[in-house]
């Protein structure tokens, strides 16, 4: 009974710095991230529109992407409003139930996108090395499971993580220096001994970012080695730009989360940890439609087609 009082939080509320220390940048940053947010929205809105109207585009591939801009669009919803909301109005309020709820959120969302880019490069060893039996191997039947089991796997990870997080008592001032309720931010205004739940998220950590990038390298190796061996020019070039966009997003997504883990927990990293996450929720989902449509002819012709189509309709 005593072990159930003493973990009780009696905080109601935490307050969000965000980025009150600047505040002759609160409208420009309103103005920035309210432009990217827009576009994000967008292009990931873009691009299941053109997947779901071109019958040439109902492959796995697509099928992959597809979800990987409905996270996007998931994960960049669960931090931005509350941060422009925050730019520009004096309440820098959230509930502590708001805020357990934003972190199981925008946490289930980037561990699901980790392992979302994870399954899209097995997808590409596929179609690379056994292009023969690409439809074979990868029926609609097994992308359903693959992207079922992202979510599950994020999901269960999050879960674990709240209840840590549920088991601390929170000092009265409650005063958050981030934008969000990002995991070492609601840990830092914890009262009580928060090793355990750190511990927990050192584990989920290592493991999911560990066997996604193993997953992610174990494929590509495959693939290069592949495309080594291919005695055409042409498969070479074919071959390159369909992994071409697909590395890139890999790259910028686990660079900056990578970046996330290195730095150290302390007062003067809060601004870097801020920017960070803001390039990881807010910029990430808007350079994944812009990286995969730009190098993609299939989507570029699509686009080109409802352009004209749409110019048409307005002249007839």
């Amino acid at each position: 009974m005593a072990y159930e009082v003493m973990n009780q939080s009696s905080v109601t509320t935490f307050i969000l710095v965000g980025f009150s220390e600047y505040p002759k940048l609160q409208i420009p940053l309103f103005l920035l991230f309210l432009t990217i947010y827009s576009v994000t929205l967008m292009g990931n809105l873009g691009i299941l529109v053109v997947i779901k109207i071109n019958p040439k585009l109902h492959t796995p591939m697509y099928f992959f992407l597809s979800h990987l801009s409905f996270l996007d669009i998931c994960y960049s919803s669960v931090f931005t409003p509350k941060l422009l909301q925050i730019l520009i109005m004096e309440d820098r309020t959230i509930s502590f139930k708001g805020c357990m709820v934003q972190f199981f959120f925008i946490c289930t969302f980037v561990i699901t996108e980790m392992f979302m880019l994870a399954v899209m490069a097995y997808d590409r060893f596929v179609a690379v090395c056994n292009p023969l039996l690409y439809t074979v191997l990868m029926p609609i039947q097994f992308c359903a499971m693959l992207v079922a089991g992202t979510y599950m796997i994020g999901g269960l990870c999050t879960m674990i993580l709240v209840y840590t997080l549920l088991q601390l008592s929170y000092c009265e001032h409650g005063i958050i220096n981030h934008f969000g309720c990002e995991y070492s931010a609601v840990i830092s205004v914890s009262c009580s001994d928060s090793s355990f739940s750190q511990m927990a998220c050192l584990v989920i950590s290592i493991v999911s970012e560990s066997s996604s990038v193993l997953i992610t390298l174990a494929s590509y190796v495959f693939i290069v080695v592949t495309i080594i061996k291919m005695p055409s020019k042409g498969g070479l070039r074919k071959a390159f730009s369909t992994c071409t966009s697909h590395l890139t997003a890999i790259s910028i997504f686990h660079g900056i989360l990578l970046l996330l883990y290195c730095v150290p927990n302390s007062n003067s990293s809060r601004l870097f940890v801020k920017v960070a996450t803001a390039l990881y929720t807010i910029m990430i989902p808007m350079l994944n439609p812009l990286i995969y449509s730009l190098r993609n002819k299939d989507v570029k012709d699509t686009v080109r087609r409802l352009i004209s189509k749409k110019l048409n309709s307005h002249l007839t």
